[in-house]
């Protein structure tokens, strides 16, 4: 609380950043531009990553359900020997 106070009570001019002061071919405003397109790059790597795994999980699922629903041969099993009785 005491600190917030004496940076209140500090008399001075606030600096802008070259950004927000309006030069956008400065440096600074480059960096800021790459840190964002890089951040971006890292966002979209991941939510790639998700949905190609959601994706893998679905087809998967299709495939079990699929091999679950084969109906079997409906006529009975005839065991060696049985044929003869």
């Amino acid at each position: 609380m005491g600190l917030a106070i004496v940076a209140g009570a500090r008399l001075g001019t606030a600096h802008a950043c070259a950004t927000c002061f309006g030069a956008s071919d400065s440096a600074m405003a480059q960096g800021m531009n790459a840190g964002i397109l890089s951040l971006l790059g890292v966002i979209g790597f991941v939510l790639l990553g998700i949905a190609s795994f959601s994706i893998i999980l679905a087809v998967r699922s299709a495939r079990s359900s699929a091999a679950a629903r084969v109906v079997p041969d409906p006529r009975p099993v005839e065991w060696a020997g049985t044929r003869n009785r």
